[in-house]
This record gives C-alpha cells, sequence and structure tokens, in this order.
C-alpha cells in the first residue's frame, strides 16, 4: 500500500507495478535521448520565452527550442545559471522572481512561444499548511503565466502565430494528498490554458499543457534523497512506494523527454492540437 510523505520539498513533476513488488532502481538517465539537432531549424526566426529555464525540465526545453532555431529568453532567478544557459544555446537571461508580479511585468512581451514551467512545492496538511507559502505556490504558477500571457498574446494575434505550452503535471488531471497548493495551482493553470485555448484559437495561437509524472531533476533527485534518510529506507524504495507506485512505467521521465513533447506542439504539424493535456505520467492516470 502506497503513501505519502509529509516533509517540505521544493518541485516535483509520477510513477508502479501491477503484480507486486518488483526490483526496482533509478537507472541512469537514457542514452536514447540524445540532444537534438533537427535537420530542419523550424523555429528559426521565433522567440521563445521559458520560465524556470535555469535547470531540469525548463533547462531541457530552452536546449531544444534554441536547437529548433529559437532565440530563447531565459526567464529565472538564478542568475549564474541563466546567464550559462543563455550563452551556452545563444539566447538572453532574464533574472527574475516570478513570486512578485511587478518584476513579472517586466519580461519581454514578444514572445511567440511561451512556456510556463517555473515551478515549487510544499508538503504538509491542509489544517497545517502555511498560508503564505500556498499564496507563493499559486502567485508563481497561477498569476505569474496570467501576467505573461496576458502580454505576449497581443503579439501573437497580431503575428497570427503562436505556441503556448503549460508544464503542467499529473497533479493537474490527479489529487495526492498533502499537496494542496501544488494540486491546486496545477488544475487552475490547466484551466487558464483552456480559456487561452478558447481565445486564441481564431488568431492561429493554440494553447495546451503537458502532464509529466516524476521527472529526473536535481530536486527530484535530493528528494529521494532526503525522503530515504527521514524514513530509514533506501532511495530504490522512495522511488518504487512512493513516486512510481501508480505508474505502470517504472522509471522516472529524464527532462529531454518532456522537452521533446514541448518541441512537438510547438511544430509545423500540430497547429489543429489546442485546448488539450498531454499526460506523460508512465500509465498513472489509466487507473
Amino acid at each position: 500500500m502506497g503513501f505519502d510523505l509529509l516533509t517540505v520539498t521544493t518541485m516535483e513533476t509520477p510513477q508502479s507495478p501491477g503484480h507486486g513488488p518488483a526490483p526496482l532502481t533509478v537507472p541512469p538517465p537514457r542514452a536514447a535521448a540524445p540532444s537534438p539537432s533537427p535537420a530542419d531549424p523550424f523555429l528559426a526566426g521565433r522567440t521563445a520565452l521559458v520560465t524556470g529555464a535555469a535547470s531540469g525540465i525548463g533547462q531541457a526545453c530552452a536546449e531544444a527550442l534554441a536547437a529548433a532555431g529559437a532565440h530563447v529568453y531565459v526567464v529565472d532567478k538564478a542568475a549564474d545559471a541563466a546567464k550559462s544557459l543563455a550563452e551556452r544555446i545563444g539566447g538572453t537571461a532574464w533574472v527574475v522572481d516570478l513570486s512578485v508580479p511587478e518584476a513579472v511585468d517586466t519580461l519581454p512581451d514578444d514572445a511567440d512561444l511561451v512556456v510556463n514551467n517555473a515551478g515549487l512545492q510544499h508538503v504538509a496538511p491542509v489544517h497545517e499548511f502555511p498560508p503564505d507559502r500556498f499564496a507563493l505556490i499559486h502567485r508563481v504558477m497561477v498569476e505569474a503565466p496570467f501576467r505573461i500571457l496576458r502580454r505576449t498574446l497581443p503579439g501573437m494575434y497580431e503575428r497570427g502565430w503562436g505556441r503556448v505550452v503549460n508544464i503542467s503535471s499529473v497533479h493537474g488531471l490527479r489529487a495526492s494528498p498533502y499537496k494542496s497548493a501544488y494540486v491546486s495551482a496545477k488544475h487552475a493553470l490547466e484551466g487558464l490554458s483552456k480559456v487561452v485555448a478558447l481565445e486564441a484559437a481564431p488568431h492561429g495561437v493554440t494553447s495546451n499543457c503537458v502532464n509529466p509524472g516524476y521527472v529526473r531533476t536535481p530536486l527530484v533527485e535530493n528528494q529521494i534523497a532526503d525522503q530515504a534518510r527521514t524514513h530509514g529506507i533506501s532511495e530504490e524504495e522512495v522511488v518504487g512506494r512512493v513516486m512510481l507506485e501508480r505508474s505502470a512505467i517504472k522509471r522516472l521521465i529524464e527532462p529531454r523527454e518532456v522537452a521533446e513533447a514541448v518541441l512537438w506542439l510547438c511544430g509545423p504539424h500540430t497547429g489543429h492540437i489546442t485546448g488539450t493535456s498531454l499526460a506523460m505520467d508512465g500509465g498513472w492516470t489509466a487507473h
């Protein structure tokens, strides 16, 4: 029987066997997911804005979009990491704290593609959840995407083309105990994405969510180690009994896999896909 752990973490994004416990490990990054080098730079001349882009999923998205020809605004509050990535991919770093509305409103408004990825996590029962932490999570994960889209959609409408991809989560489709802020924020992001899809369709702009389970990011790997120490169990047990319990595919998702889904939604053959939620949860929501 599975369980949810009552510890404070930061960020996340799930997975379990159908026939009893099997040997579970945290496999190394897959060789089958190389860095993209599109023969056709189909995003040449486009500008992309990616939040939380200095590491993890955001970094993988920024790299994939840049490899496809886009100029990427690397948005993150981690200044050194954002600047280093921007220099490496030929983008522009924007060091912004997305929890400050006035700072969000200083971001550029000329992006053709927006990837709302930034997020954070806090785990506690509702009756013990700090209200200020709840509000912070919603500012970063709901209000900031709204403010960014409010500023960038007019330009997309004027140009007659645009792509909005919101990095949601399986928790935008399902709930888990102790994650009231994260789950409610992801559900709100799903709703915002669908409203944008309906409003933006006449202007050649699509809006979709990508819903991964647990992704192999530094934050998740730190969670694995912390949970193992706190509960006196192995890291393999943390992955198998908590993170991958409800997933049919028994491995963490690689950031590159999420980025490839984002890239596909921004591609030339997905103009009729809008208002959707693309589950990358290893079968979690099939239950």
